[in-house]
């Protein structure tokens, strides 16, 4: 799940236009928030947002050292 975030108040929701600098999701390894660059993120053509989950730097390391170990 993304999800656009501007606060104006506690009782004010907006609707706004995604950027480059306002999208974010939740790690799925811990539930941090991370930052997402959507042109970035969907620049190979081939991921679509209801499928893609965007680890947070500390559990992809954690992956990328756990499928180093296991080759």
């Amino acid at each position: 799940m993304f999800y656009v975030k501007e606060r104006l108040s506690d009782t004010v929701e907006v609707s706004i236009e995604i950027t480059d600098e306002n999208v974010f999701t939740r790690c799925p390894g811990c539930g941090d928030e991370v930052s997402i660059d959507l042109v970035e993120l969907f620049c190979d053509g081939e991921s679509d947002l209801y499928g893609t989950a965007v680890c947070c730097e500390e559990c992809s390391r954690k992956i990328r050292s756990r499928n180093h170990g296991s080759k």
